[in-house]
């Protein structure tokens, strides 16, 4: 299998990529003897991203032209292969102005989503679904604990108001957050989201199997409600973290202002770049005491300048001009707003 080869990204006449972001529990217990099958048709589309494969599933975010993530769809919803296990599947789709991702990664793992929980069975027992336009309600009862189930750096950019960070690294440490914080005796109804609901549904099995009696979550995740809400209806607060080229996406998911740190791969908001301990291409305020990182992302920077210099192309020029490319659109975007402004001031 090939699925860590780095690929060339290829230049589309369309002028939008689409994005898909895919998920589901299903019985996958031949899901290694279908890796294969599905990195060749990725390949054969020219479709880049990630997908993963395990015995309780599937969930990735891939991109391609509009018609080969159409063939993509139909491959997994209805093909032969899968056998319409997959029949119901979340699937939500974006744009992007460029390729967000600059290779395939095809994987088979224990799990889709990583809890480390055996109880946390979403195929047997789940939450409450909640849709995108009844969140609103649900979010603003009294009686409702609500908790945001992702990691402290996607809650840095942007959650809903009145929610709780659990301030995890990963996945994994939610089970402590909620042996420390939440209690079946106390908390008799928790609302949880996530970005694309995968880890809701695997968190909302958990806290069923703990004994808490009522467990929401929010159907298809941020992105579905910043697609699906008007922005003035919103309760939700800042960007939404993506795990792709784009970093983040606001309302109607267009492509947000947030950047990468190419040291640690934090992402930064405008905020953190106006930082003194923020170097374009070299650190940011989160690893400004990790001299390691600044080293390692200096010399990356610099074998790219060398060979520039000397009129080569570096292994590294696909990341480093894409990510130039996103940082002059967005400002270009942030310009504009500004300039728009100014006209509404005046």
């Amino acid at each position: 299998m090939n699925a860590n080869l780095t690929q060339t990204a290829p230049t589309f006449k369309t002028p939008l990529v689409t994005v898909m972001a895919v998920y589901k529990f299903a019985l996958l217990p031949d899901a290694a003897a279908i890796v294969p099958a599905l990195e060749n048709f990725c390949r054969a589309n020219e479709i880049f991203g990630t997908l993963i494969l395990a015995h309780e599933g599937i969930n990735g975010t891939v991109a391609g032209r509009p018609e080969a993530i159409d063939a993509l769809k139909n491959f997994l919803l209805t093909g032969k292969i899968f056998a319409g296990r997959l029949a119901g599947a979340e699937i939500k789709y974006s744009t992007a102005s460029t390729m967000p991702f600059l290779r395939l990664k095809v994987r088979l793992k224990p799990e889709i989503v990583t809890l480390r929980a055996p109880e946390a069975n979403p195929a047997q027992s789940v939450g409450t679904y909640v849709e995108p336009e009844n969140w609103n309600a649900l979010i603003e009862r009294n009686d409702i604990v609500l908790v945001d189930t992702r990691n402290d750096y996607e809650v840095g950019l942007g959650t809903f108001s009145r929610a709780l960070d659990p301030a995890t690294k990963n996945f994994t440490e939610f089970k402590d957050y909620v042996a420390t914080h939440l209690d079946p005796k106390r908390d008799k109804k928790v609302a949880m989201f996530c970005t694309g609901g995968i880890r809701c549904e695997k968190a909302s099995s958990y806290l069923l199997s703990k004994g808490f009696e009522e467990v929401f979550h929010l159907k298809g995740g941020i992105l579905k409600y910043l697609e699906t809400v008007p922005a003035k209806h919103s309760r939700w607060q800042g960007e939404c973290f993506v795990f792709d080229e784009r970093v983040a996406v606001g309302h109607g998911l267009v492509e947000g202002d947030a950047t990468l740190c190419r040291a640690c791969r934090h992402p930064l908001t405008a905020a953190d770049r106006a930082d003194p301990a923020y170097q374009q291409d070299i650190c940011c305020p989160y690893c400004a005491d990790q001299p390691q990182k600044h080293a390692a992302a200096a010399e990356r920077h610099r074998q790219i300048e060398l060979a520039h210099a000397r009129g080569l192309e570096h292994m590294g020029d696909a990341s480093h001009n894409a990510a130039k490319a996103r940082k002059l659109a967005k400002q270009q975007r942030a310009e504009a707003n500004r300039a728009r402004a100014r006209g509404k001031v005046g």
